[in-house]
């Protein structure tokens, strides 16, 4: 599947169960905007983070109305937006205001009037920070079950792994040697080299040292 965005490396999943809905379109879509992408409001101060469900060729858009499929493949991604203030920029904002204190008072300010400016100073900082915004692109194929994520951040892929799996009610299992052993229970000596392959290895080494 063609990437518009993220990494150029993925993961994979299998979901189960696997199979098309009858009514996959609405079933998708209904699942995607109960966990849609909500943009953050610099009036909220408490939230600092925002993460949710976007339409793969809009990120701003949730409508999930068009371009969701593309034949079997259901397309769409992640947005994360984060608000941060930069640390250099509080911290002289904080001596700014500690220095005119002294002056005006006398003596420095206590580590309870400082904590104090301190959170004002972050709260009039991040009126004026716009928000960092990454987008993950995901491909579901819905016959086959394959989930394909393109991102490297291991809690990125979890986050999103764990809103289609909350959102969907399905499960997703990862897609490698060792995960596929594991949910076949296989001991671990079933994944070690074959004796042949010991036998390659060390007829290798042989003739390298002659």
């Amino acid at each position: 599947m063609p990437v518009q965005s993220g990494a150029v490396t993925f993961a994979r999943f299998s979901s189960e169960p696997a199979g098309a809905r009858a009514d996959a379109k609405r079933w998708l879509v209904r699942g995607l905007r109960k966990r849609a992408f909500t943009p953050l409001e610099a009036r909220k101060p408490e939230l600092d983070r925002a993460a949710g469900f976007v339409e793969l060729a809009d990120h701003d858009a949730t409508g999930f109305e068009a371009g969701l499929f593309e034949g079997e493949h259901a397309l769409f991604a992640w947005r994360i937006d984060q608000l941060k203030v930069p640390a250099k920029a509080l911290k002289a904002e904080v001596d700014r205001w500690a220095a005119a204190f002294a002056a005006e008072h006398g003596r420095p300010p206590g580590r309870r009037e400082k904590a104090v400016r301190k959170e004002e100073a972050r709260q009039l900082l991040r009126q004026r920070v716009e928000p960092s915004s990454r987008v993950a692109d995901v491909s579901w194929n819905l016959e086959t079950g394959e989930v394909a994520i393109w991102v490297t951040s291991r809690k990125t892929v979890d986050e999103i792994t764990a809103a289609m799996e909350e959102v969907f009610g399905v499960t997703l299992h990862p897609v490698s040697v060792g995960a596929t052993a594991s949910r076949a229970k296989l001991p671990e000596a079933a994944l070690g080299p074959t004796a042949a392959l010991v036998g390659l290895q060390g007829e290798g080494v042989s003739r390298g040292e002659a």
